[in-house]
This record gives structure tokens, C-alpha cells and sequence, in this order.
């Protein structure tokens, strides 16, 4: 039987980054992708494409992606949420785009301004330019599995919006738990619903901030998902929630996936050596688990 494999989608430049306080300089950032690069991480979502005002800590987006080192087999992925935010990224030099779809109306215009039906819209759109200029096209259906304004939110809203943005063109499709209240029947009840009608590639965007996370990535990683995103020490959340904190962190789930067989092309030690980096940037000690505990076992 042939090794399992998930791909680790490296979010802590962008999502680990963006809901903290302690602004990383932009040479400060380089470095930190760096060092995941080193890790062995492949697809690195490196910056948003968003307004300096709403997003402080992304101001330097576009001087980022012309300091950033171009590798043979890296691909940097830039968030966007409008044309305008599409623009800049493919002026940047991103190789894939993300662009955010929200699964609640409220929280559809918090989070970028406009409804549901305009993301979607706003989406095909971008996903026809994008393919024009040769860029990969990820959407990413914010608050899947709940929202923080309307509460639950429908399996079949969901499914809807996965259905649409795929007939528009994406690629891959990201589920969120943008303000982390999924639990592992919410994985495998979308997943589901999902697969009735389409069999694109999924990836999930997890958040850990009731400490179902793990729990939520391997339910994933069961049902053959073939990427999830991860931020290296855990860092990160939602500016646009309330206490949208928790990123599943990289290394505890390279650590999970490998001692489980699944292969993610990780080197822990070196991932590690990034996590420690980032804490040092940011003054404050980081949620991951592996590097106060250690990798077991010891090579």
C-alpha cells in the first residue's frame, strides 16, 4: 500500500501574521519564509492583498513578493478578496491566488463588504483572470463550519457556494472554520455533501481555538483531503471575528500526520528552528505544543 500524503499549505506569513499586534518588518518576514522554506513547505500563502488600514500588519504585501526568494518547486500564494486586491497580486508575482467566498451574509460584509452572491461574482471574475495569467485558483468558503454573527450555517448553503465557485473555475477548493467551532461529524457531514456533486481537490483551513482542531485535520486527512493549512507555532486568527484566535499549528500536525505514516515532506527540526524564529519576532511565546514537549522520538 502506497504512503499516504497531505500537503501542508504554510499560512503563518498571512493568517499566523495578520491578527498580531507586534508588527514583523518585512525583511523580518522574508526570513521567517526562509526558514519554512527550509522546513521542506512547498506552498507558502505569503501575504494578503488587502487594505493597509484594515490589515496593518499586510501593508507591505507588494515589497514582500519582490524580496522573497523564487526557488524551483515553491509557490507563493497571495489572499484577495476584490479585483483591486487581484491586481496587486498578480503585479507581486504570486503563483496561486486564494480568494475568500463567505458563507454567511453578516459576516460576508464584515469581512470584505459585499454579500454573498457579489463574492461569489467577484470570484468568477478573478478566477477567469487568474487562468488567463496562468495563476493556480484556490477558493477558500470562509465560515463553513459556523458563523460568528448568524451561529450555525447550513450544510447545503455551503455545497452551494462549493458548486458555483468550481463552475467558475477554481481549482481547489479550502473549507474554513473560520472561528474554530467545527468538530470532526462537521469534517465528514461537509465532506459529504461536498462529494455529491463535485470531486474537486479539498483542503481544509482549520482553526484550533476550542481545541478540536487536531481532532477535526485527521477526520480530514481519513477522508483522502489532499492539503490542509497549518501556521508554524500556531499563531494567528480572524481580525474580522471575535475571538476567531488558533491556527492549527505546523508542527504539531506534521508531528500527528507522521508518526500516523502519512508522508507531508516536513523536517521537524528545521520547522521548529522557524517557530522559534517567529516567537522571537513577536516577543511572546507561541501556542504549538511540539517545541516546549519535543519530538518524540528522538533521532
Amino acid at each position: 500500500m502506497a504512503t499516504q500524503r497531505i500537503e501542508l499549505v504554510e499560512v503563518g506569513p498571512r493568517d499566523g501574521l495578520q491578527n498580531e499586534r507586534t508588527v514583523v518588518d518585512t525583511a523580518g518576514k522574508v526570513a521567517y519564509i526562509e526558514a519554512l522554506i527550509a522546513a521542506g513547505l512547498r506552498r507558502i500563502e505569503a501575504t494578503s492583498f488587502v487594505h493597509p488600514k484594515l490589515v496593518p500588519q499586510m501593508a507591505d504585501a507588494d515589497q514582500l513578493m519582490k524580496q522573497v526568494p523564487r526557488l524551483d518547486g515553491v509557490r507563493y500564494i497571495g489572499l484577495v478578496v476584490n479585483r483591486r486586491g487581484f491586481d496587486r497580486a498578480l503585479a507581486a508575482g504570486v503563483d496561486e491566488v486564494n480568494v475568500v467566498v463567505v458563507a454567511s451574509e453578516t459576516f460576508s460584509q464584515k469581512n470584505q463588504g459585499m454579500t454573498i452572491d457579489e463574492g461569489v461574482a467577484t470570484f468568477a471574475d478573478i478566477s477567469a483572470l487568474a487562468h488567463q495569467a496562468g495563476l493556480g485558483v484556490t477558493v477558500t468558503i470562509g465560515a463553513s463550519f459556523g458563523c460568528p454573527f448568524e451561529g450555525e450555517v447550513p450544510t447545503e448553503r455551503v455545497a452551494d457556494l462549493v458548486r458555483r465557485c468550481v463552475d467558475s473555475g477554481a481549482d481547489e477548493v479550502a473549507l474554513a472554520d473560520t472561528i474554530g467551532v467545527g468538530v470532526p461529524t462537521d469534517v465528514h457531514r461537509l465532506v459529504s455533501a461536498v462529494r455529491q456533486h463535485h470531486d474537486v481537490p479539498l483542503r481544509f483551513h482549520l482553526h484550533n481555538t476550542r481545541n478540536t482542531g487536531y481532532a477535526n485535520a485527521w477526520t480530514a486527512a481519513e477522508l483522502g483531503v489532499v492539503a490542509l493549512d497549518a501556521s508554524s507555532g500556531g499563531i494567528g486568527g480572524c481580525p474580522f471575528a471575535p475571538a476567531a484566535t488558533g491556527n492549527i499549528a505546523t508542527e504539531d500536525l506534521a508531528w500527528m500526520l507522521q508518526r500516523c505514516g502519512v508522508d507531508t515532506g516536513v523536517d521537524l527540526d528545521r520547522l521548529l528552528a522557524a517557530s522559534s524564529y517567529v516567537e522571537e519576532k513577536l516577543g511572546r511565546p507561541v501556542p504549538a505544543q511540539l517545541g516546549r514537549a519535543g519530538i518524540f522520538p528522538k533521532a
